[in-house]
Parts: C-alpha cells; structure tokens; sequence
C-alpha cells in the first residue's frame, strides 16, 4: 500500500446531520480506518459514499467529552 493510500469502511451509519445542495451529506458514523479499530467521525460524504470531505474523527472517551462541553454550550 502507498503511503498516500488508504483504506476505510464505515462501519455502522449512525445518522445523518444535514445535507448540502448538491447531494453530499455530513454524517455521524463508525468508521475503520487502515483495519484499525472502528472510531465515531463526522464528514461529508457523497451519495455513493466513494468520496469524503474533511473530517472529524474521535475515540468514545473524545465524544463523552464532546457531548459534556455541548451541554454546557447550550445551556448558556
């Protein structure tokens, strides 16, 4: 494998968080990286999921967190 290659399966589709105009959706899935353990990330992702934008991916620990500092967020 070449170093600019990579290899990725999403996992579980955990839901979908919007959708642009020209079809591409930011989605919350579980996705394997390279054969590495399953991590929850957020991007978008064409409708046929062969190509993604930029992203965000986190291990469990990085999204309890996550979701403690949006509570705090919204409750202001």
């Amino acid at each position: 494998m070449d170093d600019k290659e990579f290899k990725f399966e999403v996992t579980k589709q955990v839901g979908v968080l919007g959708e642009g105009s020209k079809g591409w959706r930011k989605e919350l899935n579980l996705v394997s990286w390279n054969g590495r353990e399953a991590k929850l990330d957020i991007r978008e992702w064409s409708p046929d999921h062969l190509k993604m934008g930029k992203g965000v991916t986190m291990s469990k620990e990085e999204a309890v967190k996550l979701i403690e500092l949006l509570k705090d967020y919204l409750s202001t």
